[in-house]
């Protein structure tokens, strides 16, 4: 399986959509809740080029984006295959 990483906060509603698809599809992954922190914030935009809202999502160490290009992918049928690599 993909090693899978979602930089959150709380209550955001699209971290917590982004999370919902990930667990529908039976995936594991590694949640970085970053809300008041930001030193992980930066850390986070420097692995993200530059973007620092959340959730931001990287599949084997390959940025992904947040919510809406994750539901993206899913909708061209390219998300399966991103799931199913081995980092």
């Amino acid at each position: 399986m993909a090693n899978v990483e979602i930089y959150t906060w709380t209550f955001c509603p699209y971290c917590l959509r982004a999370k919902s698809l990930l667990k529908r599809k039976n995936v594991e992954f590694t949640e970085h809740n970053i809300q008041g922190d930001n030193e992980a914030r930066d850390k986070m935009a420097q692995r993200a080029d530059g973007r620092r809202s959340v959730p931001q999502i990287f599949i084997n160490d390959q940025h992904i984006g947040g919510c809406d290009d994750l539901h993206a992918l899913d909708a061209k049928g390219e998300l399966d295959a991103l799931l199913q690599q081995t980092a």
